[in-house]
């Protein structure tokens, strides 16, 4: 057995360098809760979950909390009744939303810890299949940014070796989203792939006219066209364009993902580990995707959708977002040829480094 004692919870705040313009908000800071659980062995396993610009961290934390007396004294190695125990908790409230987030954080620490007790990386774990993927450079290239700016951005991104990159379209002028890929286009050339991300910013019929416009880029996908929720209206533009539509980051769990499958509402799916209630339902859903040949690109949390991917057949890419790169005592690892290998240190690989967790602590 692996007994579950205390549950520690450390709001962290990381500042952007450079406020980044959204449709709907402005992002200034990265809030995170960073979630660890012991062991009556002594063993500490991590997690995080976290909020943009701080918005609803204390909600969260009360959310978190509300399920530690399900967690305290409880097998983690029966660690999939813990899970149903926690879903079952949460049905009251619903399967979406915070309560789902709060399960993720728990259930992130414990994979940590069953790593941990096993001596194996969580992709050795659930069989591991790559020990290394291709990874894309994720965060820049933003809607904010001048033409000279973006070139001069992509130009850097190939510096420091990425092979993939995503970029953010969204301007109401469809000719002004196509000049600025070809723009970014023009700098990487046509052996490293770009990736676009809307930001939920279209209708249909303005996504289509937009698509076809950029099919002569070669683009590897045009991410989240239009609302997220609009799950026929995404298999519209999907099955209307040759260039992969790939969406998901913003729905939770299988109910969502059920949906979007059952629509064939994106070539590509792209779960949030936050948002699939962990690592347990995540591994699920990637695996209900391979059976209808649909590939994963995991959102986000590189230093544990690393681990998860490596374990999927399907999964294509990992995603690079540096803001929570420095919170970590290890850094990712690259093999120069634009992918990230996989660790092989129990666990995630990556723990959280107490100086640094000091340094942005926030309360």
């Amino acid at each position: 057995m692996m007994r579950a004692t205390k549950l520690d919870i450390q709001a962290v705040r990381l500042p952007l360098a450079r406020p980044i313009p959204s449709g709907r908000m402005t992002i200034h800071s990265a809030d995170a809760l960073l979630v660890s659980i012991t062991t009556k062995e002594g063993l500490i396993g991590e997690g995080m979950v976290f909020t943009l610009n701080g918005h609803r961290l204390g909600i969260l934390r009360g959310m978190i909390r509300s399920l530690e007396s399900i967690l305290i004294d409880a097998d983690l190695e029966m660690s999939g009744a813990l899970w149903a125990k926690m879903w079952a908790d949460i049905g009251f409230i619903g399967h979406r939303g915070l309560a789902t987030i709060a399960m993720s954080a728990i259930d992130m620490a414990v994979w940590d810890l069953k790593g941990k007790k096993a001596g194996l990386n969580v992709s050795a774990l659930l069989g591991a299949c790559k020990d290394r993927l291709p990874i894309y450079r994720s965060g820049g290239l933003r809607l904010s940014q001048t033409i000279d700016e973006l070139q001069v951005e992509a130009q850097s991104i190939l510096h420091d070796g990425f092979r993939a990159v995503k970029m953010s379209l969204g301007n109401s002028s469809l000719q002004e989203d196509v000049h600025r890929v070809r723009a970014v286009r023009d700098v990487l050339g046509y052996e490293v792939a770009l990736m676009t991300d809307c930001n939920q910013s279209f209708s249909i019929s303005h996504a289509i006219r937009l698509g076809r416009e950029l099919e002569e880029y070669q683009l590897s996908w045009i991410e989240e066209p239009i609302p997220y929720h609009n799950h026929a209206g995404e298999a519209v533009v999907a099955q209307a364009l040759d260039t992969p539509i790939a969406s998901g980051e913003n729905e939770f769990t299988r109910l969502g993902m059920i949906e979007m499958m059952n629509h064939r509402s994106a070539d590509i799916l792209m779960p949030d580990l936050q948002r699939m209630g962990g690592p347990t339902e995540l591994i699920k859903v990637a695996h209900a995707a391979e059976l209808l040949n649909i590939p994963v690109a995991l959102h986000l949390f590189a230093e544990m959708s690393l681990a998860l991917s490596a374990a999927m057949p399907n999964a294509i890419y990992v995603e690079y977002m540096p803001w929570f790169a420095p919170l970590y005592s290890e850094g990712l690892e690259f093999d120069g040829s634009g992918n990230v290998l996989v660790s092989s240190t129990p666990g995630w690989g990556f723990s959280f480094d107490a100086e640094a967790v000091k340094k942005y602590q926030h309360e």
